[in-house]
């Protein structure tokens, strides 16, 4: 197919098609997915979750531009709300990141949630690889925003960056999300903020909390260093910026990359690249066998089975049984 060697030989309107087929589902989608298989694995994807207000497309392009000083490509993946009337991306990328356009090693993407929950679109997981496979060494994966279903993020990406930002109330986001489960490297980003040490203080407080339920009391006159820890574990660096300006986003952006040094050195990294290819597998399974499922029932059925859930006649479970027993 002469999209898969356009694509492969750094056509941005061959990869660009390929995105949109598919995003769209369009025929040749599996086939072309297939195809671009064997040429993924090599990109390190970094994913970007947060509140809304916690400057992260700000902080996506700071940290873009941080790689593109290293010579390295970076790919952009910014998933967005769904428009109600069209279906598709409600913010736009050239808008949020159009200091980015023109660069010839970055390529940005913005898709719609189109109703996915997680934050992620459903054809999320097939985008990274499309850009994996066109070459790019760094993918960074934006989410809608910070929510009990966001920690999808972390089964699509290598490395989580959590983002703050003084003044919103995150830290008791963070508990009720469990983002601090999930969270590789926190930027507490606005750090010109004056509670911007506030927020500092209270994420390495939660990280204590946290150490001490799974361990016990931590030995030592002080707290732990981040990074890679003596029993193998690593602990988030909490890292401030100022996106806007620009400041602190080298050191977040090394300390991605002493994270995924961390990965490849600890054995990590093969077992998250077994947890990505198990979510895949996963929602591929869940999206054909509830397809399946559905297209085989009359097509008054479900509709009479959501009637008698509302109506109290009938609980879901029982609906649910019923359809799986007609099946």
């Amino acid at each position: 197919m002469d999209l898969i060697a356009d694509l492969l030989a750094g056509n941005r309107r061959a990869l660009a098609r390929a995105i949109s087929r598919v995003e769209d589902r369009a025929d040749d989608a599996r086939g072309l997915l297939a195809a671009l298989h064997g040429h993924t694995g090599r990109a390190h994807v970094i994913g970007l979750t947060g509140a809304p207000g916690t400057g992260k497309s700000t902080l996506v392009s700071a940290l873009a531009r941080a790689y593109r000083a290293t010579g390295r490509t970076v790919g952009v993946v910014a998933v967005d709300p769904t428009s109600p009337f069209s279906g598709g991306a409600l913010l736009g990328d050239r808008v949020r990141m159009r200091d980015l356009a023109g660069d010839p090693g970055i390529f940005i993407r913005s898709m719609a949630t189109r109703g996915s929950l997680g934050g992620l679109a459903r054809a999320t997981a097939d985008v990274i690889a499309v850009l994996d496979a066109a070459g790019f060494d760094r993918i960074l994966v934006e989410t809608v925003g910070v929510g009990q279903a966001e920690v999808d993020i972390a089964s699509a990406a290598h490395t989580t960056i959590v983002v703050e930002a003084p003044g919103l109330g995150d830290e008791v986001q963070a508990i009720k999300a469990g983002v601090l489960e999930i969270a590789d490297v926190f930027a507490v980003n606005k750090a010109d903020r004056a509670d911007a040490d506030r927020t500092v203080m209270a994420l390495q407080m939660m990280q204590g909390l946290a150490s001490a339920g799974h361990h016990g009391p931590q030995p030592g006159p002080g707290p732990a260093q981040p990074g890679p820890q003596a029993d193998g574990a690593w602990l988030p660096p909490i890292v401030k910026t100022i996106a806007t300006e620009g400041r602190g986003v080298e050191a977040l952006r090394d300390w991605v990359e002493q994270h995924a040094r961390y990965l490849r050195d600890s054995g990590q990294l093969a077992r998250r690249e077994q947890a990505r290819a198990a979510a895949a597998l996963d929602h591929i399974l869940r999206d054909r066998l509830l397809a399946d499922l559905l297209a085989r029932q009359p097509a008054e059925r479900l509709p009479a089975l959501v009637a008698a859930i509302a109506g109290r006649a009938l609980d879901p479970y029982a609906a649910a049984d019923a359809l799986l027993a007609d099946s």
